[in-house]
């Protein structure tokens, strides 16, 4: 089975660099990954994907060696099973609250015995290849998103889940949880606090932390403060930002 390179560059001891993907386009998506991100996270949840187009972004994806991976929109065992069987790396699902919630996102994402995965990968035989079926549960990461005051209070009970290989922050919506403003970077301290405990926690059970972030700065202190997978800002974000930069070059120039 095609190897996963999150799981590579963790055993190195590297941290992963994710870009994330929220316009819905093949092509973009595929310019995205010639740009070398160690993974690209197609979002179903906020960006403006349908499972379709998520399929060809995949496909696009895979003309490079970046990592497929997707977020659902919500923790259901359908859509779950359905983008690891269109070829999926790994998968981040919000809004994790309990060890319930966590036993049932391995479950979904495991074939038998370690969980309830149905057998139908059409997609991931192809990226993964023909001895996909006994190597997936062991290759493909699954990511809980902690951004609830619930998560936050069962987060230990969440992390000593068998098969659950890491969590993900939503640093706005963790922010909004605790009665701050949203924010990827300069949250407000108990925010702050939250997410170097998280850090801390994940690291104290073995499993890998994840975070947003804004900028590559944010990332980078991120990764300084034991997170092993660091996602910078999103391709509508890039755009923007690199069309108004130049924009405001041209126009400083004719003034």
């Amino acid at each position: 089975m095609r190897p996963n390179k999150i799981r590579e560059h963790w055993a190195a001891g590297r941290p992963v660099v994710n870009g994330w993907l929220a316009i819905p386009s093949g092509f973009s998506a595929e310019t995205m990954a010639h740009q070398g991100w160690d993974t690209l996270t197609v979002d179903i949840q906020h960006g403006l994907i349908d499972y379709q187009k998520a399929v060809e972004m995949f496909t696009a994806i895979s003309t490079t060696d970046t990592v497929p991976v997707t977020r659902v929109p919500w923790l259901e065992p359908g859509i779950l099973m359905k983008v690891l069987d269109a070829g999926a790396y790994g998968v981040i699902c919000p809004m994790i609250n309990s060890r319930e919630d966590a036993e049932n996102l391995v479950a979904w994402t495991h074939y038998p015995p370690e969980g309830t995965r149905s057998f139908g990968p059409i997609r991931g035989l192809l990226y993964g290849g023909p001895d996909y079926p006994e190597h997936a549960n062991n290759t493909i990461v699954v990511f809980a998103m902690i951004e609830t005051l619930q998560g936050l209070d069962n987060l230990e009970e969440i992390l000593s889940v068998p098969g659950l290989d890491a969590v993900y922050i939503g640093p706005s919506d963790l922010s909004l949880a605790l009665g701050c403003r949203p924010a990827f970077d300069d949250v407000e301290p108990p925010v702050a606090e939250a997410i170097e405990m998280i850090a801390a926690k994940a690291k104290e059970y073995g499993k890998f932390a994840g975070c947003h972030n804004g900028t590559p700065e944010y990332a980078l202190k991120r990764i300084e403060m034991g997170f092993q997978f660091v996602t910078i800002a999103s391709d509508a974000r890039l755009m923007a930002a690199a069309s108004k930069d130049a924009l405001a070059q041209v126009r400083d120039g004719l003034t």
